[in-house]
């Protein structure tokens, strides 16, 4: 007897429907899986007979062949675990076939028939949007899955409960979740107030955060670089909903959504160290899976101690930076994952750290210097909008008690300079400042005669590159925005030209 039940495979950060094939025939008893499983998979069917026994139903006797449609498609993962299960008591009678036609199933079992979650939800929840289907899946994975509007969702625990269920022996509601109410619960802990003096990079990080710009914090060690760039999160818009499904299906893909979330509605902020291989950042292996870069994607990704990260890792987010994705590749397989993140780099001035302090004697060598420099290439430190030098705050600073400007007030002036880019960008794919193209530049970042010739004296006495040339335009309009200007004049490019620290001085 032959049965069909429909589930789903994750690529990438997307599901692709597989059709589970199950069909009992006389013969020795055995269990064959075809169609490209991977060992996950094959292992399934010593879980599935166990879980079926279990449960205190009889598992067939004959010969069983599973088949995973299509079969040219790599099957990864234990979610195949219920659809088989389904599968086999529905080809041995003891689930109603024609039951199983409006449903799409995922989840892995227990020995004692449980139902255990699974990563990869949230893209088979808007890929069964399309289709027509109800969705049952684990318990804890129900909210992940009910975000997604125009859907059943069925949250099971047990295969006792789903063979109930689809023979009609038991009643399940469909789980439901106001997405639109989850986006107001964002909260972050750490505050700008916190922060004692400063206060000229708190002013880099409000334009950052306007207009969605890249960062360099350069200076000593304990000036309070990883303590600023911490706090940026909570100065940038909250997600829409989109936004939110985006970051969250991601996670989902990656399992790092904690048990019973629905949606992600913080801005990610990525800190992977400095030991990361170049697969772990931008993505990969032999089934790639999204990088760190991914996981940032519409938040923040921080490196810390920038330079101590190989070259060859921080020159693979030169593309990145300009597409806002990533596109892996492999023999078999090609996947594109997006990427469209705030990269946030804190480095020492030189190798002891103490370059241009005021309190220790800097002792490295020139060459060692240039060395240590180095490693940031050229290229990869053009697509850097902001540099930004942190110097080492003094006791009165530190001890003065008097009250700074909030994350809370940074983020309405933040969020009124956003506003002003949604209009002007409102019919275009460009959400922000920084995602400007060359003709949006031209368009929108018209100078005066006056700003027009401090730029050019700036050009010719740095000698600044092509695309530094841009990003000095692209932030001198994020500067006009948080001053609510309709045109950039000559002190929005001088503190734009201030933000280009190591194109001005050949030592810091």
């Amino acid at each position: 007897m032959l049965s069909r039940i429909l589930s789903a495979t994750v690529v990438g950060i997307d599901a692709l429907p597989v059709e589970v094939e199950v069909d009992s025939s006389r013969g020795l008893p055995s269990v064959t899986t075809v169609g490209l499983p991977d060992n996950a998979v094959k292992e399934s069917r010593e879980r599935v007979r166990a879980a079926i026994k279990n449960s205190g139903y009889s598992f067939p006797a004959g010969r069983l062949t599973i088949n995973l449609a299509p079969a040219d498609l790599k099957k990864e993962g234990s979610s195949f675990d219920l659809p088989i299960a389904m599968g086999i008591l529905a080809a041995d009678g003891v689930v109603k076939r024609d039951n199983l036609e409006g449903y799409l199933m995922l989840g892995e079992l227990s020995l004692n028939g449980e139902v255990k979650p699974v990563r990869g939800v949230l893209p088979v929840a808007l890929a069964v949007r399309k289709m027509a289907k109800a969705l049952i899946v684990p318990e804890e994975n129900s909210l992940e899955a009910a975000i997604v509007d125009g859907i059943d969702v069925f949250g099971v625990k047990s295969l006792v409960e789903v063979v109930e269920f689809v023979n009609g022996e038991r009643n399940l509601e469909p789980r439901r979740v106001e997405a639109g109410n989850l986006l107001g619960s964002q909260r972050y802990a750490a505050d700008m107030a916190d922060v004692r003096g400063q206060e000229h990079v708190k002013r880099a990080l409000e334009v950052v955060a306007a207009g969605g710009h890249n960062l360099l914090l350069i200076g000593p060690p304990g000036a309070g670089k990883t303590m600023l760039a911490r706090r940026l999160p909570g100065i940038l818009p909250p997600m829409s909903l989109d936004e939110a499904i985006e970051v969250t299906r991601i996670h989902s893909v990656a399992g790092l959504l904690p048990a019973g979330t629905a949606l992600v509605t913080e801005r990610p902020f990525r800190t992977p160290h400095h030991t990361i291989s170049d697969a772990g950042l931008i993505g990969g292996g032999q089934i790639p899976r999204p990088g760190e870069i991914s996981l940032a994607h519409n938040g923040v990704l921080f490196l810390d101690e920038v330079l101590e990260f190989r070259r060859n890792v921080l020159d693979a987010m030169r593309q990145p930076l300009e597409d806002g994705s990533i596109t892996v590749a492999r023999a078999q397989v090609s996947m594109v994952f997006p990427a469209r993140f705030m990269l946030v780099c804190a480095t020492n001035p030189c190798p002891c750290g103490y370059l241009g302090d005021s309190t220790k004697e800097c002792r490295c060598t020139p060459p060692v210097i240039e060395r240590y420099r180095a490693k940031l290439s050229g290229p990869l430190l053009d697509r850097i909008d902001v540099h930004c030098e942190v110097a080492r705050v003094d006791f009165k600073e530190l001890a003065h008690k008097a009250a700074s400007r909030t994350s809370c007030e940074m983020r309405e002036s933040v969020l009124a300079a956003r506003e002003l880019q949604k209009e002007r960008f409102k019919d275009s794919p460009i959400r922000n400042n920084a995602m400007m193209d060359e003709r949006a530049v031209k368009r929108h970042c018209v100078l005066d005669s006056q700003a027009a010739a401090l730029l050019e004296s700036a050009m010719e006495r740095f000698s600044l590159s092509a695309r530094a040339y841009t990003r000095i335009l692209k932030v001198a309009r994020t500067i006009a925005d948080l001053e609510q200007s309709p045109d950039i004049r000559a002190h929005h490019v001088a503190e734009a030209i201030q933000y280009r620290a190591l194109d001005r001085r050949v030592e810091l």
